[in-house]
Parts: C-alpha cells; structure tokens; sequence
C-alpha cells in the first residue's frame, strides 16, 4: 500500500507504530508509564522540541499531516469501549514520540532492534532525541511480543 509517507527511510517503522496502536493500545499506554519512570519532563520536551524541528525542516509538512490523520485513524478503528478508549487517549504521546523519531531521523531505527534496558541506559547517556522519544515504542512492542507468545 502507498502512502504519503512510503517514500521515507523509515516507512515500514511508522507503519507497525500505526498498526499496533490499532491491535494493543494498551500496551502503549504501559510502554509510555514504563518507559519515562526513569525518564524527566525536561528530557522528553527536548526531545520532541528538537525531532519536530528536524522533521519540519525537511519539508514533511504533508507526510507529517497525512501520518497524523492515519494515527488518528487507526485510535478510532479500534473497539468504541470505554476502556480502550481510554487506554488510546494515555498512550498517545508514545506513539507520537515514536513517530516523530522515525520522520525526524532517518538512522534511528537501529534503537527499535536493542532491548528496552539497554535502550533506556543509552538513551540517558547519549541524550540522543532518538533513542529518548523510540524508548516507549520499544517497550510497547517487547510487551505486544511477551503478549503473543503467551
């Protein structure tokens, strides 16, 4: 399928952020409490601050319009209940991070295949916006992974 957004590095990235938020929203929302507990306010603003300004000024103002509509789209395709509702609401800025990593670096999927420890040690010592804003994603994707082996 061709998006507005397949031409970039990181595609098939935004892709899976997009489809698991469709099928285990609620492991987002954990990922984004587990991921910070270690993790302050500042850093994550910084994070954000410095991702949104590298993706705009590659001009992916419409790729990053067209992804937004597409989160929104794949919150809203999930089960109408209260509780899933709510859990998409919580886990939204994981999944915002995570995309705006993936927009913003086009070398930052390398953090998706390391473990969420090791992420999260890195992440701190680097104070790579990369690693800080892909630590949720990892940790949503290693809970969806426990979650189907079991």
């Amino acid at each position: 399928m061709s998006t507005e957004w397949s031409h970039l590095p990181n595609a098939v990235h935004v892709d899976r952020v997009l489809a698991s938020v469709k099928t285990h929203p609620e492991q987002w929302t954990t990922a984004w409490t587990t991921a910070w507990t270690t993790a302050r306010d500042a850093a994550i603003d910084a994070a954000w601050a410095e991702s949104w300004k590298a993706a705009r000024d590659a001009g992916q103002d419409k790729v990053w319009e067209a992804i937004w509509g597409a989160a929104g789209d794949a919150g809203r395709g999930a089960a109408y209940d209260a509780s899933r509702r709510a859990a998409r609401n919580s886990s939204w800025d994981a999944i915002w991070s995570a995309i705006m990593a993936l927009m913003a670096y086009n070398d930052c999927s390398q953090y998706l295949d390391m473990p969420s420890d090791k992420l999260k040690v890195w992440a701190i010592l680097s104070e790579k916006p990369a690693a800080i804003l892909l630590l949720p994603a990892v940790v949503a994707f290693e809970k969806i992974k426990e979650l189907e082996l079991a």
